[in-house]
């Protein structure tokens, strides 16, 4: 299977990239102002995708990017992807309220945009960039979750870092006016102190057990100093799961599988984990797929059946399926993982993905598992059958221009979306010709 090296970084890793030499922190350069260096040897931003012309709404527009449909090892996409003509400031996240038609769009640094009815709308959604905030490098706003509830509740739920580098779990509600949320939070859900500045997490998603999940990862610098990955007295490299209706501000969902043992915190669900960037709920079965960033050698997905919990994931006794620390232990292996520097499937930074259940695609797509590569800028998927995927069983597929996949969407339909951290556009997987 061919390595896809169409299209270079614009910048380097930013949000969540593995260590090139195995060790230290590898949170990326900054130029004076705080924001990342750009590669001054990388190709500018996309120069084929148009513009929409004078006049026309801030749209999904068309991207000249054809391709020929399969679903074999080596085909490419399996269609052609409309592009926003707006352009999104370090795009984090694209996402849904529950039926609804609107796309919301995550700003990393700290805006949330609305795309309805063809339009970007010039109001933000929310803007919490001028309070108790912080972003740059692996920091900022990172993560949206819309309640389950939502048409009839109005909440909605961020993860954020702070002045301090601290993760805030926080609780909003929209306004009167449905494209504008109050910009008061209502209360502080969750307080995770950070030790370093890199490895955030940000995720949250509602499960369809109707409680909130959390991504954490393992607190930052590089080889998880600290331990964190397998202490169960710390949220940190953890996932989360906790009730936002249960109590104020939450309770313990039951059946967490560490709830009422002492020295053990009830909200970890699962552990053992790096940095899950990215995680998402298979909308069919309810399984569990995570993206964990790998250190300096393996980037790994790990696949959780729907309702099992209490898993050890391995970091930082083992790297994907290859020892780390090399301690001890009964540990979860991923269903895929790939290599930084060798084999026929290489990359830096996985982004996870969701399984696609749309309607769009070749018929052969579905139930298959769509992912990325952050740094190497290219999109694959598998399909998993129960045993761990060969890399002769993932798809090569086209990137889009400027690389830097920081998160995929989903659409009420089961429709994918790619987000481009570096181009700021927001990238539709259509029909191809």
């Amino acid at each position: 299977m061919r390595k896809l090296s169409l299209f270079l970084c614009l910048a380097p890793l930013a949000l969540a990239c593995g260590d090139d030499d195995g060790g230290g922190d590898d949170a990326p350069r900054y130029d004076g102002a705080g924001n990342p260096d750009a590669d001054p040897n990388a190709p500018d931003a996309d120069p084929s995708a148009p513009d929409a012309p004078p006049g026309m709404p801030d749209a999904l527009v068309g991207y000249d990017a054809p391709v020929t449909p399969g679903c074999g090892p080596g085909d490419p996409l399996p269609g052609r992807m409309q592009v926003t003509s707006t352009t999104f400031s370090s795009p984090i996240l694209v996402t849904q309220p529950p039926g609804d038609t609107r796309l919301f769009v995550v700003e990393q640094g700290g805006r949330i945009r609305i795309v309805s009815g063809g339009m970007t709308l010039g109001t933000p959604f929310l803007d919490i960039s001028g309070g108790d905030f912080t972003s740059g490098g692996e920091q900022g706003l990172l993560g949206l979750a819309f309640h389950p509830s939502y048409a009839a509740n109005g909440r909605f739920f961020l993860d954020y870092t702070d002045n301090n580098g601290d993760t805030v779990i926080g609780e909003y509600r929209v306004s009167a006016d449905p494209n504008v949320a109050m910009p008061a939070q209502v209360q502080r859900i969750l307080f995770i102190t950070q030790p370093y500045s890199n490895h955030n997490g940000g995720n949250l998603l509602f499960g369809p057990d109707g409680y909130l999940y959390i991504g954490m990862g393992d607190g930052g610098s590089g080889g998880d100093p600290d331990g964190n990955g397998q202490n169960l007295g710390t949220l940190l490299g953890k996932m989360l799961r906790i009730d936002v209706d249960g109590g104020s501000p939450y309770a313990i969902p039951p059946g967490n599988p560490f709830a009422g043992m002492g020295g053990r915190r009830p909200e970890i669900w699962a552990y053992g984990l790096r940095n899950p960037w990215r995680f998402s709920f298979d909308r069919t079965t309810g399984d569990l797929w995570i993206g964990d960033v790998g250190q300096g050698a393996w980037e790994e997905i790990d696949f959780e059946p729907a309702g099992v919990g209490g898993r050890n994931y391995g970091w930082s006794c083992r790297e994907g399926n290859h020892d780390y620390d090399g301690c001890p232990g009964t540990f979860i292996g991923p269903v895929f993982e790939y290599s930084h520097g060798s084999g026929p499937f290489i990359g830096q930074s996985v982004t996870g993905g969701y399984v696609y259940r749309g309607s769009a695609l070749p018929s052969c797509y579905q139930g298959a598992y769509f992912f990325a590569d952050y740094v190497d800028g290219w999109v694959a998927s598998f399909k998993y059958t129960g045993s761990p995927v060969a890399n002769a069983d993932v798809t090569d597929q086209t990137m889009l221009s400027g690389g830097n996949v920081s998160s995929f969407g989903q659409d009420s339909a089961g429709e994918l979306y790619i987000v481009g951290h570096s181009s700021g556009r927001i990238y539709k997987v259509i029909p191809g010709p």
